[in-house]
C-alpha cells in the first residue's frame, strides 16, 4: 500500500479558525444537551427525536464526527515523512485509546454497593459501544481509507457504505416486521447476536444500542466528509467561489436526504444513510456561514469562548461525562442524588420547568469551560 498522491498535505502553518470554532461549538452544545437539569422539563429542540426525524440535538454527534474529519485533514501532514508501520501504529494507538476511554467511562465508577459492601462492577453487564467508541471506530476506518486509497476510491466506498447499509436494513431485519423498527432492524439483531443484551444500551427501556455495530459503518462517511471538507477549506474555502460550492453542495445533500427520507427515514438512532447526507449538508452550510463571518467579515471577538472547547475537545467532553456521573453517584438524602438536589433546590425553585433545566445545563457547561480555560491559560493541550 502507498500513500495516495491525490490528497495534498498542507504545511503545518495552515490552520482555519473557522474549523476550530466549529469543533468548539459542537463540544459546547454537546455538553448542554447531554446534561439538562431534568429529563422531564426540557425544551423540545434540546431533546433527541423519539424515533424518525431530526432535532437540533440530533445534529450534535454527527457534527462532532465531521469535526474529527476536519482535524484529520491537518493531522495528515505528520504522516508525510513516516513509514507505513509508523502511520498504522499511530492510527491503531489513537483508536484503541479512545475506545478504551469510552468503555471505562461506562464501567465507571468500577464499584457498586451491595448489602452494605462495595463490589467490583461486573464487566459482564458493561456497555461495550458508545459515543467515544463510535468516534474511535469511525476515525480508524476513515483514516485508513483516506491514507491508502485514492480520492475516487474513497468516494465510491462511501457510496457503498450508505447504499449497502440501506439494503441491509431492508433485507436483513426481522422477517415480516418493520425493517426500521427499534427491535426489528438488522442492526439490533446483529448487536444482540454479537454482544448480547447485557452489553447494550438500556436507556430506551429495552436493550437497544444507538451506537451499534452496523450503524457505525454509515457514520464513517460523516468523518470522511469532514476530512475532505477540511482539505477543501484549506485550499479554496476562503474564497467566494469556495463558499458558493460549499453552500450548493450542502443544499444538494439536504435535498437528496429529504427525498430519500420517503424511502429511508432520517433517523439518528439508526444512523440511516439519509441522516448522514442530511447532517453533512447542514454542517457544510453552517461551516460556510462561520467562514463568512470569521474569515470574510473578520468578526472574531466572540470566537475566543468557543475556541476554549476546540483546543481540548475530547478531554472536555470526557470530563463532562465523568463529572455528571459523579454528581449522580453522590447521595443527598433518601432516594436523591447530589445532581437532583442541586437542580430541585436551586434551579427549579428559581426558574421552574424547562427554563431552570436549561440554566442548569448552561451552568454545567460553564464549569467545563472554566476547566478548559484554565488548561488553555497554562498552554496545556491534552491530545487523545
Amino acid at each position: 500500500m502507498t500513500q495516495s498522491p491525490e490528497v495534498p498535505v498542507l504545511p503545518s502553518s495552515s490552520r482555519s479558525l473557522s474549523l476550530d470554532i466549529f469543533r468548539g461549538m459542537t463540544v459546547c452544545f454537546m455538553i448542554i444537551v447531554n446534561t439538562p437539569g431534568s429529563e422531564i422539563f426540557t425544551f423540545s429542540p434540546l431533546r433527541h427525536a423519539h424515533w424518525n426525524g431530526c432535532t437540533p440535538t440530533d445534529l450534535v454527534f454527527p457534527s462532532f464526527l465531521f469535526a474529527v474529519g476536519n482535524a484529520m485533514s491537518f493531522a495528515r501532514k505528520k504522516f508525510a515523512t513516516m513509514s507505513n508501520g509508523a502511520i498504522l501504529g499511530k492510527i491503531f494507538k489513537r483508536t484503541l485509546l479512545i475506545f478504551l476511554l469510552g468503555f471505562l467511562l461506562y464501567w465507571f465508577p468500577f464499584f457498586q454497593p451491595e448489602n452494605g459492601h462495595w463490589h467490583l462492577s461486573p464487566v459482564s453487564h458493561t456497555r461495550i459501544l458508545g459515543v467515544l467508541q463510535r468516534i474511535a471506530l469511525c476515525y480508524f476506518f476513515a483514516s485508513i481509507l483516506v491514507q491508502y486509497l485514492s480520492t475516487r476510491a474513497v468516494f465510491v466506498i462511501s457510496a457503498i457504505l450508505l447504499i449497502g447499509y440501506w439494503l441491509i436494513l431492508l433485507w436483513a431485519g426481522v422477517p415480516g416486521a418493520d425493517p426500521f423498527g427499534m427491535t426489528t432492524n438488522a442492526g439490533y439483531r446483529l448487536d444482540v447476536w454479537v454482544m448480547g443484551q447485557d452489553h447494550m444500551y438500556h436507556g430506551e427501556g429495552v436493550a437497544f444500542d444507538p451506537e451499534g455495530i452496523l450503524s457505525t459503518f454509515p457514520a464513517i462517511v460523516n468523518v470522511i466528509a469532514g476530512y475532505f471538507t477540511g482539505v477543501f477549506v484549506q485550499q479554496k474555502g476562503k474564497s467566494y467561489e469556495g463558499l458558493t460550492k460549499m453552500l450548493l453542495t450542502g443544499s444538494a445533500l439536504m435535498a437528496v436526504a429529504v427525498g430519500w427520507d420517503l424511502l429511508l427515514p432520517i433517523n439518528k438512532k439508526l444512523w440511516t444513510s439519509s441522516y448522514v447526507l442530511y447532517t453533512v449538508g447542514i454542517d457544510l452550510i453552517f461551516l460556510a456561514f462561520l467562514i463568512y463571518i470569521i474569515e470574510f467579515r473578520q468578526k472574531k471577538a466572540w470566537t475566543s469562548f468557543f475556541n476554549v472547547f476546540g483546543k481540548n475537545p475530547l478531554f472536555i467532553y470526557l470530563l463532562s461525562e465523568l463529572l455528571v456521573t459523579v454528581l449522580f453517584i453522590i447521595p443527598h438524602g433518601p432516594g436523591e442524588s447530589l445532581f437532583g438536589w442541586i437542580n430541585s433546590s436551586f434551579y427549579q425553585k428559581i426558574l421552574p420547568g424547562a427554563v431552570g433545566s436549561l440554566f442548569f445545563a448552561l451552568s454545567y457547561m460553564m464549569v467545563c469551560w472554566l476547566v478548559g480555560k484554565f488548561l488553555d491559560a497554562k498552554k496545556i493541550y491534552i491530545r487523545v
